[in-house]
């Protein structure tokens, strides 16, 4: 299982970042009863097949990790989606791309705890494979102002170059959780 639901996102977004996508792009939006997000890679996608594979947890393509026997990602995701009151929805073509998203009720006692999201996004924009990654985010609380920004990866390499040094991973840090305060 996972402690956060920043956790199933990072699982989720790595999984389209390894999926030979150009483009991986994840919205999330949260709002004083629900937390949702969305990741959609234009990557090599799967067939129904591949798909109804992927969403059992008893199965794995043996490629990603060759010595597991399961693949959790997505049965977890669905796991935890329903328990917390909420749902999700996985679509996938082959050659063409996956999208996936889940919804979480935030007041249901089984929900995680959103977690560290500019952490997370930090961690999601460093994944090898994609040539760009897009951040969507939206919060809206009740009696406070909306929240709303985007983030792209090739905009920061262009600012800060090389995004793997400690240098540009600190500025990238304190850049992603002054989004969240303001």
């Amino acid at each position: 299982m996972h402690f956060t639901l920043a956790d199933l996102v990072t699982d989720i977004a790595q999984n389209a970042s390894e999926a030979g996508a150009d483009l991986v792009e994840l919205e999330v939006h949260e709002d004083d009863g629900e937390f949702r997000f969305l990741v959609r890679d234009n990557g090599k996608g799967m067939t129904k097949d591949e798909l109804d594979r992927a969403l059992d947890p008893f199965v794995t393509d043996g490629v990603k990790h060759p010595c597991r026997k399961v693949g959790l990602g997505i049965p977890f995701l669905i796991q935890t989606a329903e328990q917390s009151g909420g749902g999700w929805d996985v679509k996938s073509e082959k050659g063409k791309g996956t999208t996936a998203s889940a919804w979480f009720d935030t007041g249901n006692v089984d929900t995680p705890p959103p977690g560290d999201l500019p952490g997370m996004f930090r961690t999601i924009l460093m994944f090898d494979g994609p040539a760009d990654i897009h951040i969507r985010r939206s919060r809206k609380r009740e009696g406070g102002p909306l929240l709303e920004y985007e983030v792209r990866k090739s905009d920061l390499v262009d600012v800060l170059g090389d995004i793997e040094d400690t240098e540009s991973l600190v500025l990238m840090d304190k850049y992603l959780r002054s989004l969240e305060e303001e």
